[in-house]
């Protein structure tokens, strides 16, 4: 079955970015969009305070439970949002690399934003996204 979803490359616009510049759904197909995956253990508490790359990877593991949840994995989603409470790109990149490390060879459309805070104690990162999957009939 093929998937609802493709990523569309545009070659008028810089290939710089590790991510497709736009993504399309095709019908029919279920959306599922996540909240903000954030970097807290099964008991609720911040892993890797102070470490955004650590917690990048505790971001990325619970959105991948999160999508499958929901019947969806990374190589679903249509699109992402990365938040970095950060003013620093290096910490910005270094988020970034953890992120698209886990789509793999899937790369849907992605923004980066650094952020003043977030919204747990020593909160550093947090990935919201959206995928689609199509219906099994």
């Amino acid at each position: 079955m093929t998937p609802p979803t493709r990523l569309v490359r545009v070659p008028a616009l810089s290939d710089v970015a590790e991510y497709a510049y736009a993504a399309t759904v095709e019908s029919p197909a279920r959306l599922v969009f996540t909240a903000g995956a954030c970097p807290l253990d099964a008991e609720g508490r911040t892993v890797a305070p102070g470490d955004p790359v650590g917690q990048a990877r505790q971001v990325m593991a619970n959105l991948e439970t999160a999508l499958a949840a929901a019947g969806a994995r990374l190589t679903d989603v249509v699109k992402s949002t990365v938040y970095v409470a950060s003013s620093r790109q290096a910490d910005l990149v270094a988020v970034w690399e953890v992120v698209r490390d886990a789509f793999g060879d899937h790369e849907p459309p992605s923004t980066l934003l650094g952020v003043a805070v977030l919204g747990y104690d020593d909160q550093l990162v947090e990935v919201e996204a959206v995928a689609a999957v199509r219906e099994e009939n």
